[in-house]
């Protein structure tokens, strides 16, 4: 019998054959280079469908980099402000950003580190925001090109903020007035009742447009 067995896997290996022939039953033996086709063809299916799930994943929306979008939309109408040869000048441009990122407001300062335009930034990209701003390109362009380099960047969210044109601000808790002015790049230095806090609040509130407290 293992000789009939052995003459039908040569008879096999000889014609290309599946299996074993008839006459030796139902017995069939799978070829090896088919079997290893077929595995190749499954892992590359596999790989191709990660790679497009890590492509969706990271693919750059400008309503979810907000930090980013807010951040350089301040500066940009801050430069519209300035001087024409500031605004045209790479160099200046930076000068003036770093100006701007010397902020309270925590989110925006950890944008600035990001990008390289704070003292203690690991990395500088700071050329990425200052070059394109000066042929005006949109910031949420820019934004997207931030986030080719770092999509960690658009990680950066802002704490959900009180509405100051309809809260009560006087019943507010002391760490909530605290926060509406870290927020808003300010603090209360050497203030210690809440009525001193409830004051500052109220003076952001009325910037803000409300005229009734």
């Amino acid at each position: 019998y293992q000789r009939r067995v052995r003459e039908a896997v040569v008879s096999t290996q000889s014609t290309g054959s599946s299996g074993i022939n008839a006459e030796y039953g139902a017995f069939r033996i799978p070829q090896i280079p088919n079997l290893l086709s077929q595995v190749t063809v499954a892992m590359q299916s596999t790989i191709f469908v990660l790679a497009l799930l890590a492509v969706a994943a990271a693919k750059y929306d400008p309503k979810n980099c907000e930090v980013c979008v807010t951040f350089l939309g301040k500066f940009r109408t801050q430069l519209d402000a300035l001087d024409a040869s500031v605004q045209s000048n790479p160099d200046k441009i930076e000068t003036e950003l770093r100006k701007a990122c010397k902020t309270k407001q925590p989110k925006d300062e950890r944008f600035c580190w990001y990008i390289g335009a704070t003292e203690t930034s690991a990395t500088g990209m700071t050329q990425v925001v200052t070059k394109p701003m000066s042929f005006h390109k949109p910031v949420e362009k820019i934004c997207g090109d931030l986030h080719k380099k770092d999509a960690q960047i658009c990680d950066l969210k802002y704490e959900k903020q009180i509405d100051l044109k309809t809260v009560n601000i006087k019943k507010l808790k002391v760490k909530d007035l605290r926060k509406i002015l870290e927020q808003n790049g300010q603090d209360c230095k050497g203030c210690s009742e809440k009525s001193e806090f409830v004051k500052k609040v109220e003076a952001i509130a009325r910037e803000q447009g409300r005229t009734e407290l």
